[in-house]
């Protein structure tokens, strides 16, 4: 025989077993740790994926703007130095960057870039993002897109880069 449960008591029920629920979540959620994966080796650089982007080599003596993308479907991060005035692709955006201005050493270290990105889909360019990124707040001027996340690193000026390598 199968009793029905008034409105009432079906309410208290939900309220306990959500209440049961929750802190048998909140007690599993405080026990779990997550492994961070192992950090890459700088000197070695990681295999191009079909996912990230292409890149030309930068021509000697041309400023480059070090950007990072996140492809939030595979969590994966790609580090990409984009030349001024030059086209890059990350899996559908069209990035270019159109200036970049980093502070000098006497000042705190700030690079900023002026970037257009734009989505490719179905051979139509769709304007997504124009305006300034700054590497030490990207969440101030950023990127909105259901897929990708790009933000500024630095930026590499063609006469700093000589010292660097020179030193």
């Amino acid at each position: 025989m199968v009793r029905r449960l008034r409105p009432l008591e079906i309410c208290c029920a939900v309220a306990c077993l959500g209440l049961a629920v929750a802190g048998g979540a909140a007690q599993s959620l405080a026990q779990v740790t997550v492994p961070l994966p192992p950090a890459a080796a700088p000197s070695v650089p990681a295999p191009p994926a079909a996912s990230e982007p292409l890149r030309a080599p930068a021509p000697p003596g041309r400023d480059t703007v070090v950007l990072q993308g996140l492809d939030k479907v595979t969590a994966r991060i790609s580090t990409f130095e984009v030349p001024i005035d030059r086209e890059a692709r990350f899996g559908t955006l069209s990035i270019v960057v159109r200036s970049c201005h980093k502070t000098p050493p006497t000042e705190p270290p700030e690079s900023a870039a002026f970037i257009q990105i734009s989505e490719v889909a179905d051979h139509e360019p769709r304007s997504l993002f124009s305006g300034w990124m700054f590497a030490s707040s990207p969440a101030l001027s950023a990127l909105e897109h259901p897929v990708y996340d790009i933000w500024v690193l630095e930026c590499r000026n063609a006469a700093n880069a000589a010292a660097d390598s020179s030193g």
